[in-house]
C-alpha cells in the first residue's frame, strides 16, 4: 500500500461572492476534494470493488468527467465533443495521472463553458420540454459531486482507513 497522502479536513469555502461565483466554487471545492481521495494510492487500490456495485474510486473520477463534460459543454453550451464512452469501469490501460488529468481538463472545459453563460440561460440541448437552466444545472452538479464524494469517503476509509476531506 502507497502512503496516504495527509491532506486533513479541507472546510468548504467561505464565499462573499455573487450567486454564481458562489456556486462554481462550491463546485471547485467539491472537485478538489473527490480528486485528493485518489492521493497515495496504488493503481490496485484506486481500482479496488469494495461494493457490491463494483464501485471504484478510480470509476468515480472517470463517471464525474464524463458528466462535467455532457452537462456543461455539450447540454449547455451546445459544444460538439465526443463523448466519453458511458461504461466508467477502469480499463487496463487506465492510470491514475491520466484519469485525474481527463478530470482535470473536463472540469476546465466546464468552467470555460460556465464562465460563458448566465445562470438564466437554458441550456442548448435537453431531453425535457424545457431545458434546464445553468443556475440548475450547476446545482445538480454539486448534488452529484457531492454524493460520490460521499462514496469516495467511504471506499478511501475501506481501503486504508484514511478520513477527512
Amino acid at each position: 500500500m502507497a502512503q496516504a497522502a495527509e491532506r486533513g479536513d479541507v472546510g468548504p469555502p467561505l464565499v462573499t461572492a455573487g450567486e454564481k461565483d458562489s456556486l462554481v466554487r462550491f463546485l471547485d471545492y467539491l472537485r478538489d476534494s473527490i480528486a485528493h481521495k485518489l492521493d497515495g494510492l496504488s493503481e490496485e487500490e484506486v481500482r479496488r470493488a469494495l461494493v457490491p456495485s463494483r464501485t471504484t474510486l478510480m470509476m468515480l473520477i472517470k463517471h464525474l468527467a464524463r458528466v462535467e463534460l455532457r452537462w456543461f459543454c455539450i447540454n449547455f453550451a451546445g459544444q460538439s465533443m465526443p463523448e466519453v464512452p458511458a461504461d466508467p469501469y477502469p480499463t487496463d490501460s487506465d492510470t491514475i495521472p491520466a484519469v485525474l488529468a481527463a478530470y482535470r481538463a473536463a472540469v476546465g472545459q466546464a468552467n470555460a463553458a460556465i464562465a460563458a453563460g448566465d445562470l438564466d440561460q437554458r441550456a442548448v440541448r435537453s431531453r425535457t420540454a424545457e431545458p434546464p437552466t445553468l443556475r440548475w444545472i450547476l446545482i445538480h452538479m454539486i448534488e452529484e459531486t457531492a454524493r460520490h464524494a460521499g462514496h469516495a469517503d467511504i471506499l478511501r476509509e475501506q481501503i486504508d482507513g484514511v478520513t477527512g476531506d
